[in-house]
């Protein structure tokens, strides 16, 4: 029998994954989960009484803008049906995961158990109600495992993957569930098995092929929620299958069509910054949408800031942080923020105020996020940064590949040089060249790093194993390629397990 307190220390556990998840979902907005079972009813075909109305359609898509002022004045004149219920939540939600105020919690719940009643004793037919109920199910699921009632969460997202399941089998021409299901079945059948048989107990088994084909079933077909199929769908092959350039060309073309919105600047910077387009990052923001009318998105500022870091401008770099926490009221980020503000002042020579950032990392945030994991190691080390291999990573993340492989030239190893430093320095100039396009470089470096690293505790050797996966898989060198992915997940402890754990597997499972 398992305990409660073994379930919130498991739901604790696997909460890193699936909280990436839900707040991917604060910018997506929307998520389902499920996966398909024993026929429980005969299918049926989804009716044309389970699209949005024009009036609730132009609500949906002001949320997606996130400009909620306006969604809620295309409601007032919506129909009350599952429609309106359902985009109601929707807006909700954002606001609340975009936001991550905890004094708006316990009202959107207890908004959500209204509707969900109301769905509940309704006789409105079609698929659409079924999904409604499905998606609010999920968005409570959301709230509560964000806010912190993990055991609460674990059990409305049971809930909602029953439902969402039920729907897919009595409707399975029913597109949106197909995006909502597949995007669960690939999340859950992507978790290392560690995590997996928590999700398991719950009866929310997955499974990365099917995941992918209900996705793309979603994105190619059109249906009320086609665009966040077309985001999810690229987001997750750039993420997981190195396809950047898919990625990119979608959110800058759908930023073209509507400048107005939001969500789809907030994904272009993010992609730019991904893809070490800095420069282009920064303007992006710089010409963002803003105004009374949009929902506030602190974390545009936080991302703003690593940008500034990595040009260098660190009085920039600071204000942008400065404002991302004076106005952000989540937990999450805020230990990476106060690690991106020591940077900056440790790098500007300000030794008073990098010490007093430093403090801040310990003393606010939340650890389930890597980043925040990444500050709070560094915190708890207490082992200083080299500032020579710190200019290199920053000058790296930003796209200076050629200005960091100089700037590691001043790098020399002596005999009191930390384990640490002297792994970081090869695997610098590995990334670097990789970048460059001088795979025969990469390579060597790569080599070198795990080589030197043994089992050290460090990122920079299963990074470099997972690259190195990568490059021969790129050459057609299919068994050289394999070998290094499971390399990659051999290590079991390093501040990037989860993500690099999660893409070495996907990268084996394309040749199961």
């Amino acid at each position: 029998m398992v305990s409660q307190a073994q379930v919130r220390r498991e739901f604790r556990s696997s909460r890193q994954g699936l909280l990436c998840l839900l707040l991917l979902a604060s910018t997506l907005l929307r998520e389902a989960y499920g996966i398909p079972a024993r026929v429980l009813y005969q299918p049926e075909p989804a009716a044309a009484s389970t699209v949005l109305s024009a009036q609730q359609a132009h609500a949906y898509a002001e949320v997606l803008k996130m400009r909620p002022a306006a969604a809620r004045q295309w409601l007032k004149g919506a129909p009350s049906n599952a429609g309106t219920l359902l985009v109601a939540d929707c807006l909700d939600i954002t606001e609340l995961l975009v936001s991550q105020d905890a004094a708006r919690y316990e009202a959107v719940v207890e908004a959500q158990d209204h509707r969900l009643s109301t769905l509940e004793k309704s006789s409105e037919p079609g698929a659409l109600r079924a999904y409604a109920r499905a998606e609010i199910r999920l968005h409570q699921a959301a709230a509560q495992v964000v806010f912190g009632h993990e055991v609460q969460g674990a059990w409305s997202l049971r809930q909602s993957y029953q439902q969402m399941q039920a729907v897919v089998q009595r409707y399975p021409q029913y597109l949106p569930a197909r995006k909502t299901l597949g995007m669960m079945q690939f999340f859950i059948g992507s978790l290392p098995e560690s995590y997996r048989w928590f999700l398991k107990l719950l009866g929310l088994p997955g499974s990365v092929e099917a995941g992918l084909q209900n996705m793309r079933l979603a994105a190619t077909q059109p249906n009320d929620f086609q665009l966040e199929a077309r985001l999810i769908l690229a987001l997750l092959e750039e993420t997981y299958y190195k396809k950047p350039e898919a990625a990119l060309q979608l959110v800058e073309t759908l930023h073209r069509q509507q400048p107005d919105n939001l969500l789809i600047t907030y994904l272009l910077i993010s992609q730019l910054k991904k893809q070490h387009r800095t420069d282009a990052a920064l303007e992006a923001y710089r010409s963002s949408p803003s105004g009374p009318d949009y929902l506030p998105l602190p974390y545009l500022h936080h991302m703003a800031a690593d940008l500034l870091l990595y040009q260098g401008q660190y009085a920039a770099s600071t204000r942008a942080n400065q404002q991302f926490l004076q106005h952000y009221r989540g937990q999450h980020y805020r230990k990476d923020a106060a690690f991106k503000l020591y940077l900056a002042a440790w790098l500007s020579g300000d030794a008073t105020t990098a010490e007093k950032y430093r403090r801040q990392i310990d003393a606010s945030g939340r650890t389930v996020l890597e980043e925040d994991n990444y500050a709070q190691r560094f915190f708890e080390d207490k082992l200083p940064l080299n500032r020579i291999l710190t200019r290199a990573r920053l000058q790296i993340d930003g796209g200076y590949y050629r200005a960091a492989l100089t700037t590691l030239n001043s790098f020399q190893t002596l005999q009191r040089t930390p384990l640490r430093d002297r792994l970081e320095a090869p695997y610098r100039r590995a990334r670097a060249y990789q970048l460059l396009g001088h795979s025969d470089s990469a390579r060597l470096y790569y080599a070198r790093t795990i080589a030197l690293a043994g089992n050290a505790p460090y990122y920079f050797a299963p990074q470099s194993a997972l690259q190195l996966g990568y490059l021969y898989q790129l050459e057609g060198q299919k068994n050289t390629a394999r070998t290094y992915f499971k390399k990659a997940l051999s290590y079991s402890k390093h501040e990037y397990k989860n993500s690099t754990d999660t893409k070495a597997k996907l990268a084996l499972k394309e040749w199961e």
